[in-house]
């Protein structure tokens, strides 16, 4: 059993899609159709080629789907009056151009409208062209996210300076300010032991003759 594929459409599995469906057209069978086919051959269900195909593909394809519309109608003029049965090879176009018609290799010539094919020409220069303009966009928001990305890495290195400069101030700070405490604690040491000596000084007194007497 084919496993039913999740991920995203990518450029090969809409060319697979476009050019299938294409035929189908040409050949005249239904689009329901090829969208089975499709999903046999890249593992996913008939209603994602579908949903794909009406939402997105088919825009990039309306100039193919008419020439591919016009072979149709062409091939079963050509059925109603020779009763012969012509199959398209797969592409938007099959074979080279001759005198505004595709030669095939068993001599049937299919007439193509030279304003068709115009228009299909260019659909697909305007396609290209349109994606260029998308990749010089995504290239200039590059460039501003590049530029944006040295702008914060500048601020974040100053940031990173203006923190350092602050913690080395601060170190300063509270090496001044530990000194400080400790010339007030030696300052408070110094006042308390001349207190002292002042209390422990002898003391004086006179006695009822005018004599000094020493007060222990």
């Amino acid at each position: 059993m084919t496993a039913i594929r999740q991920d995203a459409w990518s450029e090969e599995d809409d060319l697979i899609l476009a050019e299938v469906t294409l035929r189908h057209i040409r050949e005249g069978s239904t689009q329901l159709s090829a969208f089975e086919e499709v999903g046999e051959k890249i593992g996913r269900t008939a209603a994602a080629c579908g949903f794909r195909w009406n939402s997105f593909v088919r825009k990039k394809y309306e100039a193919a789907i008419q020439i591919a519309k016009a072979q149709r109608q062409k091939r079963n003029q050509q059925r109603k009056h020779t009763g012969s049965f012509a199959t398209v090879a797969g592409g938007a176009i099959a074979g080279p151009l001759v005198e505004g018609g595709s030669v095939r290799s068993d001599g049937i010539v299919e007439e193509l409208s030279i304003d068709a094919v115009i228009r299909f020409l260019r659909q697909w220069k305007g396609s290209y062209q349109e994606m260029v303009r998308h990749v010089r966009q995504l290239e200039k928001e590059v460039n501003e996210k590049q530029d944006e990305l040295e702008r914060l890495r500048t601020i974040n290195d100053e940031l990173s300076r203006k923190v350092s400069d602050v913690s080395t101030d601060y170190r300063v700070v509270n090496d001044d300010y530990k000194a400080l405490i400790q010339i007030m604690d030696r300052a408070r040491k110094l006042a308390f032991l001349t207190e002292e000596e002042e209390e422990i000084k002898a003391r004086f007194k006179m006695d009822e003759n005018g004599n000094l007497e020493r007060i222990e």
